[in-house]
This record gives C-alpha cells, sequence and structure tokens, in this order.
C-alpha cells in the first residue's frame, strides 16, 4: 500500500512533498524551489492570499515541517487510528497527585499526535489545555519544560495557534526559557520565537517584549551548536521588522555575528544582511575591525545564497559611507563586484550594481 502523506506535507503549488519546507512572509509554507520560481518570474504576491510582498521576500526554512516530513511513517496497521481524548492527557498534568513521570509520558503522548495530526492539534487548542502546557513550561523540572516547549512548537505549525498563543501569555514564558533553560529547552525556545515571528504581527510584539531580543543575542554569543543557530534564525526572522534591527543593534549582535561570519556561519551573514539597513547597524558594522575583509571573504568563499546577503551589506555599508568605500576599494571589491554582474542570481547581479556605482562615485570624488 503507497505512503498517504498528510496534505499539509505537500506544496501549495507542485502538490508535491516538499523536500526544502520555506515560510512566505506571508505565513503559508511553499518548497524552496517551486516559491523561487514563481518570485523569479517577477512575482510578488503570495500565490495563496495574492496579497502582496516585500520588495525582497524573505524564505524561513521551515525545520519543524520538514523534520515532521522526513519522519513520517505510515502506521503498519490500515485500521484506523483512535486517538484518545485531549481532556485525559491533560488531567494527567493537572492532577496534584501525577507523578512527574506520568506528566512526561502524558506530553509525550500529546506530542507524538499534535505533530502529525492537525485535526488533533485544533481538538487539544478547543478543549483548553495551552493554559496547561504553559504551565509545565514554568516548571522547575526541565525535563516537563523540554516536552512542553516542544508540544507548544507542534501546536504553533498551524497559522491560527500563533496569535492565539501570544495572547495567553507564551512570550514570557519561551524568553524565561531563553534566559534560564538547558540547552536543549534554549534551543527549542528560540524555534519557538521563529514560528511564532512567522506571523507579522507578532514580530513586533516579540521584539518588544522585555529581553526577547536579549535572550537571543545572549544565546548567540554564548550558545553551542543548535542553539546558536535557532537563535540566529530567530534574529533573522525578527529583524524584518524595522523597529527589532535597532533592537538586535542596541543588545550587541553586530559584533557576534561578524565574528560568526568570519567563522563562515552562514546565518549569521543574513542577519547582517538586515541590519545593514538601518543606520545604527551600519554605524557598528563600520566600527568593527576588519568588517570589510570578512564579508569579501564571503563573496569569494560562500555559497549564492549568502553571497546574496554579503553583497547587499556592502552595498549599504558603502553607498552609506565613503570611508567604507575606500576600505572596499583597497579590498578588491570592484573587481569582484563586476564578477558578480554575471551572476544567475538575479539579487546578486542588482546589488553588484549598485555596489559597483557608489564605488565609481567614491573614486570620482577622489
Amino acid at each position: 500500500m503507497a505512503t498517504q502523506f498528510p496534505d499539509e506535507f505537500k506544496c501549495p503549488i507542485s502538490l508535491e512533498i516538499m523536500s526544502d519546507p520555506v515560510i512566505l512572509s506571508s505565513g503559508h509554507t511553499f518548497d524552496r524551489s517551486s516559491i523561487q520560481r514563481w518570485l523569479d518570474s517577477g512575482h510578488r504576491t503570495c500565490p495563496i492570499t495574492k496579497l502582496p510582498l516585500p520588495q525582497h521576500p524573505s524564505l524561513i526554512p521551515n525545520h519543524a515541517l520538514r523534520s515532521l516530513i522526513s519522519n513520517f511513517t505510515l502506521p503498519s496497521s490500515p485500521k484506523p487510528q483512535s486517538y484518545p481524548e485531549p481532556q485525559s492527557l491533560i488531567a494527567n498534568l493537572t492532577s496534584p497527585s501525577s507523578l512527574t513521570c506520568c506528566k512526561i509520558d502524558s506530553l509525550n503522548q500529546l506530542n507524538r499526535l499534535a505533530k502529525r495530526n492537525p485535526v488533533f492539534r485544533h481538538r487539544l487548542t478547543e478543549s483548553g489545555a495551552v493554559a496547561v502546557v504553559l504551565s509545565c513550561v514554568d516548571s522547575d523540572d526541565s525535563r516537563l519544560q523540554e516536552k512542553a516547549l516542544s508540544l507548544l512548537l507542534n501546536l504553533s505549525l498551524d497559522d491560527d495557534n500563533k496569535v492565539g498563543l501570544v495572547a495567553e501569555g507564551a512570550i514570557g514564558l519561551v524568553v524565561a526559557a531563553l534566559q534560564g533553560g538547558t540547552p536543549d529547552c534554549r534551543a527549542v525556545a528560540a524555534t519557538m520565537l521563529t514560528s511564532l515571528a512567522v506571523v507579522e504581527v507578532n514580530k513586533g510584539t516579540i521584539g518588544a517584549y522585555p529581553f526577547a531580543i536579549t535572550a537571543l543575542v545572549s544565546l548567540l554569543r554564548d550558545g553551542k551548536g543548535r542553539e546558536k543557530k535557532e537563535a540566529a534564525t530567530a534574529l533573522f526572522v525578527l529583524c524584518s521588522f524595522p523597529e527589532n534591527k535597532k533592537r538586535a543593534v542596541e543588545c550587541g549582535a553586530v559584533p557576534i555575528l561578524m565574528e560568526m561570519a568570519d567563522s563562515e556561519v552562514e546565518r549569521a551573514v543574513e542577519v547582517l544582511g538586515l541590519l545593514a539597513k538601518c543606520r545604527e547597524g551600519r554605524e557598528e558594522m563600520g566600527r568593527f575591525d576588519g568588517c570589510v575583509g570578512i564579508l569579501v571573504r564571503v563573496l569569494r568563499n560562500g555559497s549564492s545564497r549568502v553571497v546574496q546577503y554579503a553583497i547587499s551589506t556592502l552595498c549599504w555599508l558603502c553607498c552609506c559611507s565613503e570611508e567604507m568605500c575606500l576600505v572596499a576599494r583597497r579590498e578588491g571589491v570592484m573587481e569582484i563586484g563586476l564578477g558578480l554582474m554575471a551572476d544567475d542570481n538575479e539579487k546578486v547581479r542588482r546589488n553588484a550594481s549598485c555596489l559597483i556605482q557608489a564605488l565609481q562615485r567614491c573614486q570620482l570624488r577622489d
């Protein structure tokens, strides 16, 4: 019997199972190759909502959905699967007599069911379970906290739940987990902020929440492996909101991101590309010793996607600072830019042209 994949695993454009699901700013998920073809064809509307998109739409990796697709297996029994009522599992979480191990087992069951079944997720949220799950996130037991955070992340797969979770107070508890949780809790908490911030209205709410961006920047500085990756992804999504760019800069993100970029962490270059669009971000980059040299190395050695952000950053820096133009010329950026004029990526070509013009203007003033 052929595997029957859930409909949410299929790209709305190609109707094929997604291999690289990404989230558009409209909140809808598509396979990267399909939505990129749509954008490269000149479309600037969401294929589903038909609402306008930004001039340079961001494609955010949907790590949670990709994991669900890769781990999906068809149940061996052809019999219809019966799901326990959410109330019976939630009762274990609220009962004063329940042992911690019983609560963890209930959360594990809820997670397994919520991962693959949107109907069950809907039943779970309708049952009023979110408040109970949030109380588990507030637990002193790190195991209970991590399982509860994972369940919130699964519930946030549905766009309707993203605003509702914020309204029920999820941000404060997620930020607390970012600040004081175990490494695994911090990584899941950062992923949770990424998921919530896909909805535009949540970006400003999260950014304005005390210590939210501060905690992400701290995780970027002090975290390991997965923590740093998830923190950088969360900042990337949040910093498409103008005020959050300034907040990230004020929290000291730029020097940390520059050091990560120098260590060939591509997501760091992508965040820098967003921060370069605000004056405060450019000023901080200008104060970082060797900033242009790091970006030049990215241009020479990075993938097409990261080159797009590196050349955009250089373009902003050189258009707004004559001093940066002089440094860029000494670093051989003009020759690199001319070479990128033949790049396959239209955004790279456009930014290369802008950068060359800025360098030429600077040369004429000399």
